[in-house]
């Protein structure tokens, strides 16, 4: 059994080690497998403690999904301020593979562990609203871009080039985190692999600079 909780502190405290802890077996057992008790046998507690906190296993997940969507939302924020939509534009990707490899579990369980799909109005994470939703950055860092005419005339959907980035950066933080110590890949070293991807989707969706 937990200790008697006293202050709000504590109990945010005991919240987010029983978090860590589902994160954990949620994405080395998979979601399905994963049972309320198990979580609390993690952390040390009794399936009974663990219900003071999360009402079900779904609103558990939940809980995990909407800390590291927040999470990864207060690290991209600071490339909101960046004044020129190109950097802005590179720097955004840049914080965003920081961000997956410096924190791979939170990566893992947001974008390679299969969970059920969540509904908008169950989350905490206010969406559309770029203080707290990563995906909304995401639009407005591009939007901005093509609004400024950086890409090319002929990319006229903003959100598709978003998604298309987003594929890019999510496929090399995916095969990092997986598989960067696989002795049966020559890997390039990890800088390299950045910039080559830079340079992809620079020359594949930005149009020429002119030259006066």
């Amino acid at each position: 059994m937990p200790p008697k909780i006293k202050t709000e502190v504590e109990k945010q405290a005991i919240r987010t080690r029983i978090i860590d802890a589902a994160r954990e077996l949620f994405i080395h057992q998979g979601v399905e497998s994963v049972t309320m008790r198990a979580v609390a046998q993690r952390v040390g507690y009794t399936a009974t403690s663990l219900y003071l906190y999360f009402s079900d296993k779904e609103a558990l997940i939940r809980a995990v999904m909407d800390a590291d969507a927040l999470r990864l939302a207060h690290s991209l924020r600071s490339t909101l301020e960046i004044s020129d939509p190109l950097q802005r534009f590179l720097q955004f990707g840049q914080h965003y593979i920081q961000f997956a490899l410096n924190n791979p579990n939170h990566y893992r369980m947001m974008f390679m562990t299969r969970h059920p799909s969540l509904v908008p109005e169950q989350s905490s994470i206010e969406r559309y609203n770029p203080e707290q939703d990563a995906y909304a950055q995401l639009i407005e860092v591009v939007s901005s871009a093509w609004q400024a005419g950086i890409f090319k005339p002929a990319l006229t959907d903003p959100v598709l080039i978003a998604q298309t980035v987003w594929s890019a950066m999510h496929g090399l933080c995916a095969l990092q985190i997986n598989m960067c110590d696989d002795a049966w890949i020559n890997w390039r070293p990890l800088e390299s692999r950045i910039q080559a991807m830079v340079r992809m989707c620079t020359d594949g969706f930005m149009k020429e600079p002119t030259h006066e």
